[in-house]
């Protein structure tokens, strides 16, 4: 089980690759940018930003 998301945190964080608003998924722990078609994990309430660790989604 992940730990939640901090609120502050979850409205200051970006896409690294295209710089929009994240949103939290917290059934898969997963902060999801749209505009890129990527999803970041969040392990353990720290969210991971690498594109390298992102996971593509279907489109």
């Amino acid at each position: 089980m992940s730990a939640p998301l901090d609120p502050w945190l979850l409205s200051i964080l970006v896409c690294p690759v295209t710089r929009t608003r994240l949103r939290y998924d917290e059934a898969a722990a997963e902060l999801v940018s749209d505009a890129a078609g990527l999803a970041y994990p969040v392990r353990d309430g720290v969210p991971v930003l690498l594109a390298e660790e992102a996971r593509r989604l279907s489109r």
